[in-house]
């Protein structure tokens, strides 16, 4: 791969002549394109499409580029963004008391999975700040009460704004986020929970699951939104259980399957390969 490349995410009403637009303006200044994928979604006649191209011979400068495109995209009523390979994603994994999903993510983050950088962890406890400092990574304590949430909030996204902080990641973080930091970060905010809801509400869920002889768990990985858990989705996953398991064996399964999907829901988001349009995702392979 290339050392610099750009990627375009765009969708817009269908229509003749999508494709070329695009890939003629890649070409005629030189562009390799490295990726192209479309979908159409025919209920709603809306183009999706996701073009990644070398910018090793572009004829463009990269400053200059968004400003062609912007004519193009007028033309056809285009929604688009433009995101560079080289310009690495600052995260922030944000934590409570358990650790699996936090793990997960220094782990492959530490053998350079994610092209992203790790800046900061966030807790409103001390009990993960030796897994954060294990590996490197600053840990920062916002103790949270029902008094103090708003004014804690306000200064973690003070230090986000000044860490240059581009994603938040939800790490099985316990606390509801609010709605400055939401708007603060549109689209850039990941959680991860349980597939029980809505059956199985409230606290142990895998306990509730157990006495109703669940056959599936799974777990779900979306961009966290004003209306709690209701965020377009990035990433599910199941995996069938049966009577012969326990309640431990369905909390140890379930917690596999919530670090994998977190992972794999971050790697695409990082990737620049997800695309939101109104309340779901188009997520490009």
């Amino acid at each position: 791969m290339p050392a610099d490349t750009a990627v375009l995410l765009v969708y817009c009403p269908d229509q003749p002549g999508l494709v070329h637009a695009v890939t003629h303006f890649i070409f005629e200044h030189r562009g390799n394109i490295l990726d192209l994928e479309q979908h159409i979604d025919h209920e709603d006649d809306v183009f999706f499409m996701r073009v990644e191209w070398s910018l090793e011979k572009f004829t463009i400068a990269k400053a200059d580029i968004a400003s062609h495109l912007a004519r193009i995209a007028e033309s056809r009523l285009m929604w688009w963004r433009l995101q560079f390979s080289t310009e690495r994603k600052r995260l922030a994994i944000f934590v409570s008391k358990e650790s699996h999903c936090l793990y997960d993510i220094l782990s492959r983050n530490d053998t350079g999975e994610f092209p992203a950088d790790v800046a900061l962890v966030v807790s409103n406890h001390e009990t993960l700040r030796s897994a954060s400092e294990r590996f490197g990574i600053a840990f920062h304590h916002f103790p949270i009460t029902k008094e103090n949430h708003a004014a804690q909030e306000e200064k973690q996204l003070e230090l986000l704004n000044e860490r240059r902080i581009d994603t938040v990641v939800l790490a099985r973080y316990m606390q509801i986020i609010g709605r400055p930091m939401i708007e603060a970060f549109p689209h850039r905010i990941l959680n991860i929970h349980h597939s029980f809801l809505p059956a199985f509400v409230g606290a142990k869920p895998y306990h509730q699951a157990y006495e109703r002889g669940v056959k599936l768990i799974g777990a779900t990985s979306h961009y966290v939104t004003e209306d709690l858990d209701q965020g377009p989705i990035i990433h599910q996953d199941v995996m069938p259980v049966s009577h012969q398991h326990s309640v431990d064996d369905l909390v140890r399964l379930g917690r596999d399957l919530e670090k994998t999907v977190l992972s794999n829901a971050l790697r695409w988001h990082v990737l620049n390969k997800v695309l939101v349009y109104r309340n779901k995702t188009v997520v490009f392979s």
